[in-house]
């Protein structure tokens, strides 16, 4: 008979640890999580914190590479085209040494011409050094060089260099009223000032 009641009782007993093991199965799985549960958690974490800081400063740099690269792409473009317009202008006044250098030439045939148109005997002469004269200008003129008018004009310390200063009752106090050396442009320059009397 005690052998009976023992056998239910172990009986009993297996089934309450099976039930007891079934409970402690189930509620492991309640505890357990999906992975976006998971994922979503982690997002919580103030442990992610530190990489979201390093996100942020990449990001940062980024744009800031990207600000320097574009200032530097404009100063380029700048420097680009600073260089193509000094270039465009060596181009233009690269004769411009040259003529400076053949303007005394262009003197001496004037003060030649001046000199040998005072004779009568000498008129052929006087002709044919004018027509070498009006060939050598032109040859000038076709470079870029233009005479400076200057009689009758106000005085200008950029177009006209002063010697001397006379009383003339035709011009107005301040005006060029006789070239002593003819002054010459070059294009938009001025390559040498005209040597002048001016009116007191």
């Amino acid at each position: 008979m005690l052998g009976g009641e023992r056998g239910v009782k172990t009986n009993e007993t297996k089934e309450q640890q099976q039930m007891e093991e079934h409970l402690e199965e189930r509620q492991e799985e309640r505890t357990e999580t999906s992975p976006a549960e998971a994922e979503e958690t982690s997002a919580q974490d103030p442990a992610r914190q530190p990489e979201d800081d390093r996100l942020s400063e990449l990001q940062r740099q980024a744009e800031e590479n990207h600000s320097r690269f574009l200032r530097a792409q404009a100063d380029f473009d700048n420097y680009r085209r600073r260089t193509q317009k000094e270039k465009e202008e060596l181009a233009q006044y690269a004769s411009l040494k040259l003529v400076d250098q053949l303007l005394p030439v262009l003197d001496n045939f004037e003060r030649a011409l001046q000199s040998g148109g005072e004779a009568a005997e000498s008129h052929s002469f006087s002709k044919g050094v004018d027509m070498i004269f009006r060939q050598f200008y032109q040859v000038l003129e076709n470079e870029g060089l233009k005479k400076i008018e200057a009689v009758g004009q106000p005085f200008d310390p950029e177009l006209h260099q002063a010697i001397m200063q006379v009383e003339s009752e035709e011009h107005e106090s301040g005006t060029v009223v006789e070239v002593v050396q003819n002054g010459y442009w070059m294009k938009d320059k001025v390559l040498r000032p005209a040597m002048v009397k001016v009116s007191g």
